[in-house]
């Protein structure tokens, strides 16, 4: 038998490949599993079953309905943080999303991606971190190995390929800064909408 780049495998290679190939078909299901059940108009429930999928939430913050979850195990959210419909959270990786966080709706925040200068086309890992108070507008995409600032805003539409410091307001593509924001954030999100 022969790996996708043809190299001759041994017993025990393949052995180790079928048995990683059999635990990813079950993450897969359990993912499009917490798909599905990301579309029940309950917060409380989302939140229940997303906990139990492993995903780490913090005391009450809301999961919109429609959000997409890449390997939850390894997702970790703070305290009164709100993730917006049709978002995409990525952890391949590490992923660790702040206290009083706001991430708007189509945000894709992603830890892992293909390495387009390797030719064998390699998945590259990095963890994201997005600190307290930060705010993502809709349809931000953030990049592997990340890591956004206290404080600090995306912009809708940016996509950001390089830390941002905190309390930065960013935008573009890709990302530049364009001026600072006032440092002493202290608010609460406050409730989620019922429905959403």
């Amino acid at each position: 038998m022969k790996d996708r780049t043809g190299k001759e495998l041994s017993g025990s290679e393949v052995a180790r490949k079928t048995g990683s190939r059999i635990k990813s078909i079950f993450l897969e299901f359990d993912i499009f599993l917490l798909h599905l059940l990301g579309y029940f108009p309950s917060h409380h429930v989302r939140r229940f079953f997303y906990r139990i999928g492993g995903v780490k939430i913090g005391k009450g913050s809301s999961l919109h309905m429609g959000i997409r979850f890449y390997n939850p195990k390894n997702i970790t959210i703070g305290e009164d943080t709100i993730i917006g419909e049709n978002s995409v959270l990525d952890g391949r990786d590490v992923l660790k999303i702040g206290n009083h966080v706001d991430v708007a709706t189509d945000v894709m925040i992603f830890n892992a991606e293909h390495d387009v200068l390797d030719p064998n086309f390699s998945a590259v890992r990095a963890p994201v971190r997005i600190g307290d108070y930060a705010f993502i507008g809709p349809r931000a995409i953030i990049l592997p190995g990340v890591n956004i600032g206290k404080g600090a805003v995306v912009g809708a539409g940016a996509v950001v390929t390089k830390n941002v410091e905190e309390f930065m307001i960013v935008g573009g593509v890709p990302a530049k800064p364009i001026k600072e924001r006032p440092k002493n954030q202290a608010y609460k999100l406050g409730r989620a909408a019922w429905f959403r």
